[in-house]
């Protein structure tokens, strides 16, 4: 599908990739016959859909005890699940978000947050590439993240405090969290 945007709309991708991306997203939200697809959407920079096979049972387990497991240690803040976020290659869903209440406060009414949450957590599935999630991570990182965790196939988690560097035993900011998840 091109993108749902039509001129001057499109205009936007060229001078305001934010405003584009909320544009784009909010008219794919807004659509019924996506809403009712049984796959995960994302959008490229272009705005064209991005359609992902629905998530195994493992990933929505593991997406459900991580997001438990944040909302138990930390006692402020947000947890987001499928939480879209817009960047420089369009809008990207986070598996699991961590937000501080300052940052939630800044976009709890916006359809897409224009910056990345300080925790974002991607649940590796058998469809991602090690260059899909590694472009990500690059731009989770370059939107604003503090944080971003992979949580692999095995449960393992891996820790990234920037986008070139090598994971961690464990989050600075969460030092609590478990590096294995059932």
């Amino acid at each position: 599908m091109s993108t749902v945007l039509e001129y001057p709309a499109t205009e936007l991708a060229a001078t305001d990739y934010h405003a584009f991306n909320v544009a784009v997203w909010d008219k794919l939200s807004a659509d019924p016959a996506i809403a009712a697809l049984d796959f995960r959407i994302e959008t490229d920079r272009h705005g064209q859909m991005i359609m992902s096979p629905p998530p195994a049972p493992s990933h929505g387990s593991r997406q459900s005890e991580i997001s438990y497991r944040l909302r138990s240690i930390i006692d402020h803040g947000r947890v987001v699940s499928e939480c879209p976020v817009s960047t420089s290659e369009g809008v990207k869903a986070i598996d699991v978000a961590w937000c501080s209440t300052a940052f939630w406060e800044r976009f709890k009414t916006q359809s897409c947050f224009l910056e990345c949450p300080e925790i974002s957590v991607e649940i590796c599935s058998p469809s991602n590439t090690r260059s899909e999630l590694e472009e990500k991570k690059r731009l989770y990182f370059a939107a604003g993240a503090r944080e971003v965790w992979f949580c692999e196939r095995d449960g393992s988690m891996r820790f990234f405090l920037a986008p070139e560097s090598e994971p961690v035993t464990g989050s600075a900011l969460v030092p609590e969290f478990p590096s294995q998840i059932p």
